[in-house]
């Protein structure tokens, strides 16, 4: 065969890959329509989110010292990364396939107006407003919380007496009125999250701490359903203790969930940073060594460095624990984050290579498991553009900063996932066989099309 001809050939191959990796993306990763109104239930909006992105250490930062203040002012957006969200942005994470985004937001600490009212800060509403706006605009499903904050609450849950409870059950209520009162005019594209991360001791009074976290979630339910609007039917997150799988599938059961009026628009929330040696340990310590190496393939032999625990088959157990106790009982799971540190692997008998193997395998297998069970997955996120860190985009220069974390999440979508015919109409509104007929593209079937002045393999 002559070079030119195996040359275009090789150029339709890689067409018809790359038309069919992003079509599969963005149906995978999550399409957003147009607005629907309100009617749809948890388990639909979930199946439409897709994989998400969050954004990290940016709204949610600040420091505890302000608690019930007003201290922390419009700076805080910038105090733990150096790059203020822009619709550029946005519009970046949106075209790299993601189909939600997650907003951690402060507000106890540093943004309160009022320490008496619990009013919050003004300005800061606007300007977590001005994002949520970028979000829905790019077409992302978005979800807005009240994390850490300091710790008010998030570190108290176990803490009991009926006087402590009701004020901080107060707060939360004076809380979550304003942010939804904020927000009600706004459609099923945007959803809340009551808490973040609720400690729990599993060493302490667990059936205590299960009921007052319930009464919180409760107390956050209740104060949404109140204000109206669309918030009476305005899918709502709810978190597991500590955000657990463990935890939550072994305390939180169906009898002891909160009450929502409005049926079917509960999610449940864990996360999943598992297992710590390899995703977050700084340095070995007495008791184990730091996991360098993870995965099928990844090991480094004779390294004392390779992960002994938490793998392949103890994620899909994990998963799969979530999915048998929530989502086949009607309320979809949200894995609202997860991550990896990608590391600088240094000494003898250490690869690099082997490192960057396993973080690419660990975002792989966290996203394709979590796909192939009807589950959300949600990475994080921290704009720290050295080692170690769990960055994929450079907000800065809106570029990608880790192309392993990338690539894994690609190959996780790709992975035995078939395109709807139906999403080939944001592609096109013809498509044409190699013959020149004109075809409807959602009525395609096997073979090969023009489309978009490209071949598309169906």
């Amino acid at each position: 065969m002559p070079s030119n001809c195996t040359d275009n050939g090789k150029l339709m191959k890689k067409k018809i890959i790359v038309i069919i990796t992003w079509l599969t993306l963005q149906s995978v990763l999550g399409t957003v329509t147009a607005q629907t109104g309100m009617d749809q239930t948890a388990a639909q909006i979930a199946d439409k989110m897709g994989i998400g992105w969050n954004l990290g250490n940016t709204l949610e930062a600040g420091n505890n010292a302000n608690n019930f203040t007003n201290k922390g002012g419009l700076g805080a957006e910038t105090s733990w990364q150096d790059t203020k969200t822009t619709q550029a942005i946005v519009d970046y994470v949106k075209s790299l396939g993601f189909g939600n985004i997650r907003i951690p937001c402060a507000w106890v600490m540093g943004h309160i107006s009022n320490p008496t009212t619990y009013e919050i800060d003004q300005a800061w509403m606007k300007r977590v407003k001005e994002v949520v706006d970028y979000c829905i605009k790019a077409g992302l499903y978005t979800v807005i919380n009240q994390h850490w904050d300091g710790g008010w609450l998030e570190n108290h849950i176990k803490d009991t007496g009926s006087v402590t409870l009701k004020k901080n059950k107060d707060i939360l209520n004076a809380i979550w009125t304003q942010i939804a009162t904020e927000f009600r005019d706004y459609d099923e594209h945007l959803l809340f999250a009551g808490l973040n991360e609720p400690n729990f001791d599993e060493n302490g009074n667990t059936a205590q701490q299960i009921a007052n976290l319930v009464e919180y979630e409760q107390t956050f339910i209740d104060a949404v359903r109140a204000t109206g609007g669309n918030n009476e039917k305005r899918v709502l997150i709810i978190q597991g203790p500590s955000t657990n799988i463990d935890h939550t599938c072994k305390f939180l059961t169906l009898d002891k969930l909160p009450k929502d009026p409005t049926p079917d628009k509960l999610m449940l929330e864990v996360h999943y940073y598992s297992p710590w040696q390899f995703w977050g340990m700084e340095k070995d310590e007495s008791w184990g060594k730091v996991f360098y190496y993870w995965g099928e393939g990844n090991h480094q032999p004779g390294s004392q460095h390779n992960a002994t625990w938490g793998e392949e088959s103890y994620m899909r157990e994990e998963l799969q624990m979530m999915k048998t106790h929530f989502a086949d009982k009607g309320y979809p799971v949200y894995i609202g984050e997860f991550g990896a540190n990608w590391r600088t692997i240094t000494g003898n008998n250490e690869s690099q290579a082997k490192h960057d193997a396993s973080i690419k395998q660990h975002y792989r297998m966290l996203c394709q498991t979590a796909l192939e069970m009807g589950i959300v997955p949600v990475m994080w996120d921290t704009n720290y553009r050295s080692r170690p860190s769990m960055t994929i985009v450079n907000r800065k220069d809106r570029n990608i900063f880790n192309q392993l974390m990338m690539d894994g999440i690609l190959e996780a979508v790709t992975a035995g996932v078939s395109t709807p015919s139906t999403l080939l109409q944001n592609v096109s509104s013809h498509a044409y066989t190699l013959q020149g007929t004109a075809v409807d593209p959602t009525q395609l079937t096997h073979g090969l099309y023009i489309m978009n002045g490209h071949k598309y393999l169906k």
